[in-house]
């Protein structure tokens, strides 16, 4: 990489502006920016992945459950065409058929990957890769480590990178991609740690930057993750956003401490025998789902507790009870380490002996950037996007498991479409007009003249006034009264967020770096009350109190973008290869199987 160093001024001092240069940048480097780095490295092509979280502890690594890949290891029946059709139902066929293909075509070869890279994946006892069931499998098709998958797929990633001598920096946050005529040429951004702002000349750029679920107030995202940065740096720069109202709601967060509220109480608590009661004592499965219980999937259990605490059966703090202290210690201990270590570690709780207090906590942003589905290029020339910072596979619900194998068969695809792309570039225009746009607006930040004047709002108070907005009115249930409510609240709001100012400190630029969290995490908040105000239907995690029944009408996607708003694309029909299995009537019980 090429650099060199000019003055800017910024809050009264003189700060040096860097300039990298590479072929191709990747956002993110959780496990998808890691795969597409490794795929380009391994073609030769230079890349540079950043980050504004230590690539060590990406989102992934808390991905526990498993991967899916239809390796027929456990259950020699299975097929690709079936886990096809277990995603596109599950799915609520909201899912693109050609991603979802494209997906499980080649999950094999990325375990395959994975595999060759050293990670150390369960095992039979004949070397086989150990598969076992999740929720709406028909299969036993989820690998797995221990309960450490994500870590596991992480560390392996990692250690692939540093052999291909991959350039790794974790502390850059980008805050604009730069675009001239339609084409990607970079992005511009700055070092948390010492403020330094930084220009990066790039001939592509992979956005693997996340989600939006860190806009609601309980979630599981830690608090500096999923902000929706990958919703603005695509939006401003000419893509689009599909499926912004598909969040999926894990139904077991803690709520206390505060600042760990949403913190997951892996569903292993109820795969063991875990019992959901309400603040009544009643065990009330019962009424939502009384052949599975707490073993339904995760929209139906996430919707029953909702439902008991919002009819006034739920606890004092708005939660409901999961209890497993009617198990016997020893099985506490031996299925449920970690749940056993969290809740000691944060409440001094003993799960042998007393109950968990949770409420349903955002946990995954089934939509995103809108992508095709043969690279996931953006329609913007040169911008990809993958992971979680991607939509199209998970539609209305999310099959457990899938997250993980996407990054990799994605991270694959994207990246050797990205080398293509770089190789066969005859000329690149840079615009600097597009880097002082993105100079000024960090510049007025750090002297405190926002968008409508100088300024003392804090990012952070703002922060959890949007996810108030978006707790109360945005929330499993949503109606078009609450939802019209909070547009209006957000308008209000967006007069505030323009007179916003950060203030940097001795430790850090931590506040700019919340300056844009907020930023994009206004962004995506407009663009989920929007979509799913149009969005007027009941759907896999999309629940509308004033319409409470799924329209065939509506079997399509709303993409949204700033100037349109939300415009309906209808989806076309799976292919012949796994349609009538998407179709057939599935096999809804839960014995032998843990819940997705």
């Amino acid at each position: 990489m090429n650099r060199f160093s000019a003055s800017t001024g910024a809050s009264g001092a003189s700060r040096t502006e860097r300039l990298l240069a590479t072929s191709v940048l990747v956002i993110g480097t959780g496990g998808a920016g890691l795969r597409a780095s490794i795929e380009l490295a391994e073609r030769g092509v230079q890349v540079l992945a950043v980050g504004k979280r230590r690539a060590h502890d990406a989102h992934t690594t808390l991905a526990a459950g498993g991967i899916n890949a239809a390796l027929a290891t456990m259950d020699p029946e299975d097929t690709w065409e079936q886990h096809a059709a277990d995603t596109l139902r599950e799915s609520y066929f909201l899912a693109d058929p050609a991603i979802v293909e494209t997906v499980t075509r080649n999950a094999a070869r990325g375990i395959e990957d994975l595999e060759r890279w050293g990670m150390p994946f369960a095992r039979e006892a004949d070397g086989r890769i150990s598969q076992r069931f999740f929720g709406a499998h028909k299969y036993r098709r989820t690998a797995y480590a221990g309960d450490y998958t994500g870590l596991e797929i992480q560390r392996t990633l990692m250690r692939r990178a540093a052999e291909l001598r991959v350039s790794i920096v974790d502390t850059v946050y980008i805050t604009r991609l730069l675009v001239s005529e339609g084409r990607i040429f970079g992005a511009y951004g700055f070092d948390i740690v010492d403020g330094s702002p930084v220009v990066i000349h790039a001939d592509a750029v992979i956005l693997a930057a996340g989600g939006h679920t860190r806009i609601w107030r309980n979630t599981s995202s830690r608090r500096d993750e999923n902000t929706g940065d990958s919703f603005r740096l695509a939006a401003l720069a000419g893509g689009r956003i599909r499926d912004a109202e598909l969040v999926q709601f894990h139904p077991s967060g803690i709520l206390e401490p505060s600042d760990a509220a949403g913190t997951l109480v892996s569903e292993a608590a109820r795969g063991e025998g875990g019992i959901l009661r309400n603040a009544l004592g009643e065990r009330f499965m019962e009424r939502y789902d009384p052949e599975r219980m707490e073993l339904s999937t995760r929209d139906r259990v996430a919707l029953a507790s909702y439902t008991e605490i919002s009819e006034g059966r739920g606890t004092t703090n708005g939660g409901v009870f999961l209890d497993v202290s009617h198990l016997p210690r020893e099985q506490i201990l031996s299925k449920l380490p970690r749940v056993y270590r969290t809740l000691i570690d944060l409440q001094m709780l003993d799960i042998t002996e007393q109950p968990i207090e949770i409420a349903p906590t955002a946990h995954y942003s089934m939509g995103g950037v809108w992508v095709t589905p043969d690279t996931h290029s953006t329609g913007v020339d040169g911008l990809y996007a993958i992971g979680e910072a991607s939509s199209g596979l998970h539609g209305a619900n999310r099959l457990g498991g899938n997250s993980l194998i996407e990054l990799l068969v994605y991270g694959r695809i994207t990246g050797a479409d990205a080398a293509e792309y770089v190789s066969g570039l005859t000329e690149v225009r840079r615009d600097p007009a597009a880097v002082s746009e993105a100079r000024a607006e960090m510049q007025g930040l750090l002297e405190g003249e926002g968008a409508s004047g100088r300024s003392t709002e804090s990012p952070r108070r703002l922060q959890r006034a949007l996810r108030d907005i978006m707790t109360e009115h945005v929330g499993v249930v949503r109606s078009e009264a609450g939802l019209s409510t909070a547009l209006d609240k957000l308008d209000a709001l967006q007069e505030r967020v323009d007179r916003v100012t950060a203030h940097p400190d001795i430790a850090g630029f931590d506040d700019l770096a919340h300056a844009f969290d907020l930023y994009g995490s206004m962004l995506a908040a407009r663009a989920t009350i929007a979509c799913a105000r149009e969005r007027r239907e009941t759907r896999g995690c999309h629940n509308r109190s004033d319409f409470p029944e799924q329209d065939a009408s509506l079997r399509g996607n709303f993409v949204w973008t700033a100037e349109s708003g939300p415009v309906f694309e209808p989806l076309p029909d799976a292919p012949a290869a796994f349609r009538d299995l998407a179709h057939a009537a599935a096999d809804d019980s839960v014995a032998g199987k843990l819940v997705e």
